[in-house]
């Protein structure tokens, strides 16, 4: 018997895709074609991006081989998971960057030590120019960017996504 919360899950996925899509909203995918693998520079890469709150992190691996755990600077920096404040082992895991600050990354089997690891640092969105907040009034709806954030976040808390 198939359950009925994929096609759920499926249809949810492609609302917040299409939200995140129109909102401008931009999938880093880390390591470009590249990927998650060992012996890449993710410092540089992550330095050619800039990340707003409501983009997307993706990580495409082996997910045999390696995973991805959110972790803290000193996780960072000694290549250990303790303290991990999420983690991830898809093979294609998809992470808002729901706030604005720095967020650290590593791959949690040993992969840290070969140089999987990457740091990014997330702004806030930048206010809207001036002539588009005087043609509205403080009762229109939010941006499209803000209704994709909160679309996620609620994917996140009903379906176990992040």
């Amino acid at each position: 018997m198939m359950s009925t919360s994929a096609p759920l899950l499926h249809l949810a996925s492609a609302v917040l895709l299409l939200l995140l899509s129109s909102s401008s909203a931009t999938d880093h995918i880390v390591g470009a074609n590249k990927g998650w693998n060992p012996g890449l520079n993710y410092t540089l890469w992550a330095n050619n991006h800039t990340f707003y709150v409501g983009d997307l992190i993706s990580f495409r691996y082996q997910k045999t081989q390696y995973n991805v755990f959110q972790v803290n600077q000193t996780g960072y920096d000694n290549c250990t998971t303790e303290g991990a404040t999420g983690n991830w082992s898809s093979g294609k895991d998809f992470i808002l960057l729901d706030t604005a600050k720095r967020y650290y990354f590593i791959c949690g089997n040993g992969g840290c030590f070969s140089g999987m690891k990457v740091s990014v640092l997330v702004h806030a969105l930048p206010p809207p120019p001036k002539s588009s907040m005087a043609d509205h009034t403080s009762a229109a709806a939010p941006p499209p960017r803000v209704l994709g954030v909160l679309f996620a976040a609620l994917l996140s808390v009903c379906f176990g996504l992040g």
